[in-house]
């Protein structure tokens, strides 16, 4: 078992994301109301089975050694649904802070208590990411391993990472967080030139491609 187990899953968190930041453009009121309540659903769809398959891949690597070197850069992949979950249930928490209380949907302060709870929510995942990312980082320093497609994963899970950071700078005027939020998004476009270079080369050169 790799962590590519969650790639099947990770779509889900995603698309709950992405309907985080469709709802806060849309005009009209009920169809954002649908697209925030349908995104809550897929987002708690997509983090739980995330979460299971988690503590399924801790286990393995607990109990086993740790994943062949072509398919190693697939333990940055845990990252991908924790900075995105994070990233997703603020940003909805954000559009039902100001949606709930135009349309007086629940109660009055149903708006503010989705946005603490999220921000509180996303934190944590944050956090988790941080632990996953230090055993990636461990992972990697183990020692060299062969190009192939599989360090596309590298790009995703740092990328939505940064976005959950960036996130929380804005939303906190904290220093901290835009300084966090600058550096793994320098990461992120520098990895996306090295893996994006690496692949063109070893296309043409023919060693990417297996006879």
């Amino acid at each position: 078992m790799t962590a590519a187990w969650l790639l099947p899953i990770i779509p889900t968190v995603v698309t709950a994301a992405t309907g985080s930041v469709v709802a806060e453009v849309l005009a009209n009121d009920s169809h954002t109301l649908l697209t925030i309540l349908v995104s809550y659903i897929l987002w708690g769809t997509g983090v739980s089975l995330s979460m299971i398959m988690l503590v399924i891949y801790f286990q393995r690597l607990t109990f086993h050694k740790l994943p062949p070197r072509f398919v190693v850069a697939t333990t940055v992949l845990p990252m991908g649904p924790l900075g995105q979950g994070a990233f997703g249930i603020m940003q909805l928490g954000l559009v039902s802070r100001n949606l709930f209380p135009r349309i007086n949907f629940l109660s009055p302060i149903a708006g503010e208590g989705f946005y603490i709870i999220g921000t509180l929510i996303a934190l944590i995942l944050w956090g988790f990411a941080l632990i996953w990312l230090w055993f990636a980082i461990a992972t990697l320093c183990r020692g060299p391993f062969p190009f192939n497609l599989g360090w596309w994963a590298f790009i995703f899970p740092v990328g939505v990472f940064a976005c959950a950071t960036i996130l929380f700078g804005r939303e906190f005027d904290s220093i901290v967080f835009h300084i966090l939020g600058t550096i793994i998004s320098i990461c992120v476009i520098v990895s996306w030139v090295i893996v994006g270079s690496a692949t063109v080369w070893n296309s043409v050169t023919g060693k990417l491609f297996v006879t």
